[in-house]
């Protein structure tokens, strides 16, 4: 019986998650596994991944092959690595103290790197909240300052119509002095 190290989907559409299981390769994709070996859900970043490393290692050891994607989350994990160090030890080039002094520093920079990526991550999500305020504030700005300006322009023409009416009503004024000055000239 083959054995695959391979994804099952779960999720709903547009959303997956997947179960990490060692199956029978003739099983549906979804269908019957031989083992759950961990979780890898592709929806965050970075991506979230669960892995049993010692029993993942011991499917390899026992003939399981994995398949590209597997195999990809399986170097990711630290899990190919491992088994090499166990072929390793038990073919005599390297004790078991340090393969396990090996597996550790390399974890220890995996989680460095990682960390390094979350940081980055969060500064880029930083910087454009940072632009995208400065977008926003930049917009209102130009808002209100038209607002001030439309609010200037009715102010003016208001004026230059309380202007134009004190005008008109001084034009008028004088004009019916003129007119009580010119009866008063013509009635004497």
């Amino acid at each position: 019986m083959p054995v695959k190290i391979r994804l099952q989907r779960h999720g709903k559409k547009g959303k997956p998650f997947y179960s990490i299981v060692a199956a029978d390769a003739r099983a549906k994709r979804d269908g019957k596994f031989l083992e759950k070996l961990g979780t890898y859900n592709p929806n965050v970043n970075p991506a979230i991944i669960e892995l049993k490393i010692d029993e993942t290692v011991q499917w390899l050891q026992n003939g399981a092959q994995p398949t590209d994607t597997a195999k990809a989350i399986l170097s990711y994990k630290g899990a190919m690595l491992k088994n090499h160090l166990v072929g390793g030890v038990r073919k005599g080039a390297l004790t078991e103290e340090q393969a396990e002094a090996k597996f550790a520093a390399w974890l220890e920079e995996k989680a460095v790197r990682i960390l390094a990526k979350k940081d980055g991550l969060s500064k880029e999500q930083a910087a454009e909240k940072a632009t995208a305020l400065a977008a926003e504030k930049a917009v209102n700005e130009a808002r209100v300052n038209a607002v001030k300006e439309a609010e200037a322009a009715i102010l003016a023409e208001k004026t230059a119509a309380e202007a134009e009416a004190a005008a008109a009503k001084e034009a008028a004024s004088t004009e019916a002095a003129t007119e009580e000055t010119t009866e008063e000239n013509t009635a004497e």
